[in-house]
């Protein structure tokens, strides 16, 4: 049995208006992460061009940041993985990759969801104060240089409810009372994930930085966080272009990795 008899994979003529992101799309019935398969089939020595997206149906092992669980109703949602290859991204810049796919993200639900739409540092898509999405990215390196970026993302747009455990979760139909066309909402995604990280590719920065920054959630507002056990006031101010947070105690800039700081927002 070959993989796309295993996986029940339908190979998808192209309906997406971008350059490549999206131009070969995998959709799986079921599979335990996308990330997973799209990785596994990459060390298999599986040629895949670049801008490869498997989409599944159904995601029963999904993850995020920290190793948290995603959960999604099979069909209701969109579970994803895209593949790029940032050889031209020195190591040290990998966080301007999480950048730009956040920003894709933000700019392809930007016109349904208004000024409410948030990225949470360093990589959630929340309204208001509640999580929309999130992305995982897992690069594969090859001496100085990212040979390989397999990027999961998880977006919930037309599931109705969410179980307790599941506190601060939101969908696309819980705000707008409506469904979504799962697979144009898809391609808007993918030209603007192209769009944002065309802009890295042609060493266009600054912009990609600026527009992060300027809508992180919490940038420049009072607000409650734990770090070292400890509870605390503090304003973001910043995000270095390594990815660490910039937080304000009243007193004093500091500077945080993702499992240094918890934002205190439930």
């Amino acid at each position: 049995m070959n993989d796309l008899e295993l996986y029940n994979i339908t190979l998808q003529n192209n309906i997406f208006s971008g350059l490549f992101v999206g131009q070969n799309l995998l959709t799986i019935k079921q599979v335990d992460s996308t990330n997973n398969f799209l990785k596994n089939t990459l060390s298999n020595s599986k040629p895949l061009p670049e801008g490869t997206v498997i989409m599944a149906e159904s995601q029963y092992a999904g993850r995020g940041q920290q190793q948290n669980r995603w959960h999604a109703e099979p069909g209701k949602n969109l579970t994803f993985s895209v593949l790029l290859k940032p050889s031209f991204l020195p190591l040290a810049q990998q966080f301007d990759l999480t950048k730009a796919i956040s920003l894709g993200i933000y700019n392809a639900f930007e016109p349904l969801l208004g000024t409410q739409l948030k990225i949470k540092w360093p990589n959630d898509i929340y309204y208001a104060d509640l999580k929309l999405g999130g992305i995982l990215i897992e690069n594969m390196v090859q001496g100085s240089l990212i040979k390989n970026s397999v990027i999961g993302i998880g977006l919930n747009i037309n599931q109705g409810s969410f179980p307790l455990n599941v506190p601060n979760a939101v969908s696309l139909k819980q705000i707008l009372h409506r469904d979504y066309d799962l697979k144009f909402l898809l391609s808007e995604i993918c030209k603007n994930i192209e769009a944002e990280y065309l802009n890295l590719k042609a060493g266009r920065f600054e912009p990609v930085r600026k527009a992060y920054i300027e809508r992180l959630y919490w940038l420049n507002e009072d607000k409650m966080f734990k770090a070292n056990g400890i509870e605390f006031s503090g304003i973001i101010k910043d995000v270095r272009d390594n990815g660490m947070l910039i937080v304000n105690n009243g007193s004093e800039d500091s500077a945080y990795n993702l499992k240094e700081i918890e934002f205190l927002n439930k």
